[in-house]
């Protein structure tokens, strides 16, 4: 027994007792921060509302607002944030959701760096929601963030081609609809032009943290050609991966060519036997994504129309860049609102 463990405690009985007690410090500690951060923004926002008040009365120029800016830094010397710069974007910040009713309390969930962050990088409130939300319940970095948003992901995520209305529970649909890209970046990849699907799967796995990142960050490495045996045969998923949030077993193929219709085949194949002989009980039916390096629209959602199995078809690219012809057909307003209240 562990010196340190008390006379007469089973090991096991102390070391459930100090995990508990380690969870529930950690949980009071991310509460206060949660609090603290909650009366940050609620100040900067009352600051915000008062410059925005006074201007609007008394014609204030941008003089006022340094000289403002100069006497608080004075009157509270080891305050941040209190420089004219900041004073500012507090005043845009009350101007830019002060009269909405949905984002108004939600920028109070994230910080003020990543506030100020979608607020100058976002233009439209959709598109700033959905920042917002995946920011809070993902915990993105700024540096994250950032690329999240230089990397279209709002745009990627509402264009993904994806059956999960007819093949996957309710309670789970709008959930990994945000979990599957219509494209994704693979710009960590040292790959050349031409290369085989060994090779890209060889530095996929080279490379593994910065493409889960990639994929969406809730997910963890299960293996590489995962092993099936079904019958007299063996066959070979090229990635499996789990989702944490979805509680799902995820079956991934990589292609290194144009999407191709008899591709979803293999991958129900694949689902059906997951599902059957590697899931819990208590998970959600296993999802596939193919990979592939170029996809026609058209050709996917037919593929898709009788599929039975949950399945995403996603290109990926080693630069960022989200095709013209696409720009164009995010969803209406109302349906994006509607995926984004499940966040």
């Amino acid at each position: 027994m562990n010196d340190k463990t008390p006379a007469g405690t089973a090991i096991g009985d102390y070391g459930n007792l100090l995990g508990e007690i380690k969870e529930r410090i950690r949980s009071a500690q991310y509460a206060a921060l949660r609090a603290v951060n909650r009366e940050l923004i609620g100040l900067y926002w009352d600051i915000g509302r008062m410059i925005v008040e006074k201007q609007a009365r008394e014609k204030w120029g941008r003089s006022v607002v340094e000289k403002l800016a100069t006497d608080l830094q004075v009157e509270f010397p080891g305050v941040r944030g209190l420089s004219s710069k900041n004073l500012w974007k507090m005043k845009q910040f009350y101007e830019s959701y002060a009269g909405n009713e949905i984002l108004s309390p939600l920028v109070r969930e994230i910080g003020w760096t990543h506030n100020t962050i979608v607020m100058m990088k976002c233009k439209d409130d959709l598109q700033r929601e959905f920042y917002i939300r995946m920011t809070r319940k993902f915990g993105w970095t700024k540096n994250v963030l950032i690329h999240q948003i230089d990397n279209q992901t709002y745009e990627k995520t509402l264009l993904n081609q994806v059956n999960f209305d007819k093949t996957l529970p309710e309670e789970v649909r709008n959930q990994a609809k945000l979990a599957v890209r219509d494209e994704y970046t693979f710009d960590f990849l040292e790959l050349g032009d031409e290369f085989s699907e060994r090779q890209l799967e060889t530095q996929v796995l080279a490379r593994v943290e910065p493409f889960l990142r990639e994929m969406g960050g809730v997910f963890c490495f299960i293996s590489s050609q995962f092993r099936l045996e079904v019958g007299a045969k063996e066959f070979f998923i090229d990635l499996l991966l789990y989702h944490r949030r979805l509680k799902c077993l995820v079956a991934i193929e990589l292609k290194v060519g144009e999407f191709l219709p008899e591709y979803v085949g293999k991958m129900q194949f694949y689902l059906a036997v997951l599902d059957d002989r590697v899931r819990e009980p208590d998970e959600n039916p296993s999802i596939g994504i193919i990979l592939c390096r170029s996809k026609d629209r058209t050709v996917v959602e037919y593929a898709l129309r009788d599929s039975s199995r949950p399945i995403g078809i996603a290109a990926y690219r080693m630069v960022s860049s989200l095709p013209e012809e696409l720009c164009g057909q995010l969803p209406e307003p109302e349906q994006v609102a509607l995926l984004m209240a499940e966040v």
